[in-house]
Formats: structure tokens, sequence, C-alpha cells
């Protein structure tokens, strides 16, 4: 029987994963994977960084983009009257059954129990910040039966949890879902969920095309979440195929020490040259100040994101960053 297959980076010679096991245990107790507080305190800090949810917002079918952060990497998008999720994960710790792991320090705005009904789950990798078992078993309990798309590898896990209407990706690979043509797009990171499956999934990012209306419109409006990634020239080719972005997830957060993290997380500087590479109109900060996954404090990204915005020549306001559960609508531009 033939092995299952492990998945590259578009640079071949750029090995991620693997880590032994006596590196880690190394650096957690060095404490490289946990911040200092912000400041002020997590309590000060969760004050300033959270918003209730305004369900009145959540509950409609928006035809014009409107866009929620409900912490780290989770999204919820609704455009062209569809309610699209990106890798949820509303749990207490990122890792096996929400249960251990990475600690959460700022409480999920919304339960999985109360989001809206979800027409569209899209997981980018196999990360337990970004694939949460207890998110999507409690979204199955309150009646949600969402369409999933995940990259290639990943089917078999969902088959293992009953959970259906799935689809697999491989880079450049396309669906369309209604009036929206998505893209599974290349990005520079690694998969692995147990201490045997290491880069046996792929991983990457989707990109979003809304045909926006009234047609004819010279291009359609793209939105682009990237997933997990290092700095690569993977952006300069998603602009190359699939056009300027109009919108683009930013990860600006778990960049920290960069002797191990810069292969796979960019740092806000990088975020930005990335969203210039995308030559994007505007962006929003994503995978920061929710999870303990680093240790640069929770408070540092935003001041990071400044300054990287300054110095690339980026107005800062084209670069949001949203308190936990703020919905805002994405202008035309």
């Amino acid at each position: 029987m033939s092995k299952p297959r492990r998945f590259h980076n578009t640079d071949p010679t750029l090995r991620i994963g693997g880590f032994p096991w006596y590196e880690m245990v190394w650096r957690t107790a060095r404490g490289h994977f946990t911040p200092p507080p912000p400041k002020d305190g997590f309590p000060a800090f969760i004050r300033d960084w959270c918003i209730a949810p305004d369900h009145a917002v959540l509950t409609q079918r928006h035809e014009e983009p409107m866009l929620t952060w409900l912490g780290h990497v989770t999204l919820l998008l609704q455009v062209a009257g569809l309610n699209i999720l990106t890798d949820p994960t509303l749990c207490r710790f990122a890792g096996p059954h929400g249960q251990v792991g990475a600690r959460r320090r700022v409480p999920p705005p919304l339960a999985a129990e109360a989001l809206p009904p979800i027409d569209l789950v899209l997981i980018s990798h196999n990360h337990y910040d970004h694939l949460d078992y207890d998110t999507l078993t409690r979204m199955g309990s309150a009646g949600q039966q969402p369409r999933f798309l995940v990259p290639l590898g990943l089917k078999a896990w969902f088959d293992q949890q009953g959970i259906g209407q799935v689809e697999e990706m491989g880079w450049w690979d396309q669906r369309q879902i209604g009036p929206l043509i998505l893209t599974y797009t290349p990005a520079q990171h690694w998969s692995k969920r147990t201490p045997f499956d290491t880069n046996r999934s792929l991983w990457g990012g989707f990109c979003i095309e809304w045909p926006r209306p009234p047609a004819p419109q010279p291009a359609p409006w793209r939105f682009l979440f990237p997933g997990d990634t290092g700095y690569s020239s993977d952006f300069k080719e998603i602009r190359r195929r699939l056009g300027a972005m109009d919108f683009v997830a930013v990860p600006i957060g778990a960049y920290l020490p960069r002797d191990i993290m810069a292969p796979m997380h960019v740092s806000p500087e990088e975020g930005v040259q990335l969203f210039l590479d995308l030559e994007s109109k505007r962006g929003v900060g994503v995978h920061w100040g929710t999870f303990e996954l680093s240790s640069e404090a929770f408070d540092q990204p935003p001041d990071d994101l400044a300054a990287a915005c300054d110095k690339l020549g980026v107005a800062r306001e084209r670069i949001w960053l949203l308190k936990h559960g703020e919905s805002r609508a994405i202008p035309r531009l």
C-alpha cells in the first residue's frame, strides 16, 4: 500500500514542519509560545478590543459585502445573499476538542450556536487554531448544514467526524457557489494535526469573486482570505492570475520569535507587503489578539502594523482593525 501523499510549498526547497519534539518542549519552556500581558493587562485589552455583536446585522441577508470579525481568523463574510464563515474557532483552546492547547484570552463574541444560518465554511488548513472540532460539532448540533470547501487530503477527517457536504480543493481549483467563484490559492505554510500526519494535507487560502451588480462591471469584486502564510512570491502570482484584490484579510499576529515563525507567519510589515503585492484597496488585520500562540504581546501587532503602514506608504485606514464581534460594511471603491 502506498503512503499518503505529502504536500510541499511552491518553493520545494523550503521545508516547514517536522520540528523535533525536544525543540518544541525547549521553546515552550522558554515562553516562545506564551505572550507577556498587554501593557494594561488582559481585562483592559478585552474591554478595549471587544464589542457586542449586532444581531440585527448578522440576521440579515446582505447583498453588498458585510464583514464581522469573530476573533483570530474567524470571519463572517455576508455577500450576495450568502453567509460565509472562515476557519471557525469559537473555542476556549486551540487544541484537541477545544479543551487543551493554546489558550483563548479573549472570549468568543458569539457562541457557535448563535451563528446565523451559514451557507459555506472555508477551511484553509488543518492546524487547531483554524480547524476546531468543538466549534463544528456545536454548529451541527444547532442545525447548521453548510457546505465545506477544504484542502486536498482533509476530507477524510470530516468523514471521520460524520460531517457531510465536504469538497476538497487543490491550488487554483475553482468552484461556483451561487453567483460566487471561489479559488483555492497557494500560501507558504504546512499542516499537522497528529504526530503522524505532517504535511499530509494541503494548506492555502481562498479568493472569493463576486460579479457585483449592476452588470456589466469591468471586474468582479475580489476578497482574499490567505489563511496562514509566510511571505513568498505566491501573492504576486495570485495577483497575476486572478487580478487585483478589493479586500484582503491580512495576517498580522503570531510572528515572534522570527527564527521559527518567519517561514510560516508573516510579520505585520510582511503582511502590508503582501497587501501591496495583491494591489488591494482595503483590508482587515486578522490572526492576532485572541489565542496565546507566540511571544509578542497581544497589543503589539496594532503598533507594528501602524509602523509598517507608515514605512511602506500605506494609509493606516486602508487596513482596518476591528474589535472582536464588530461588523462593518465594505464600501464600494
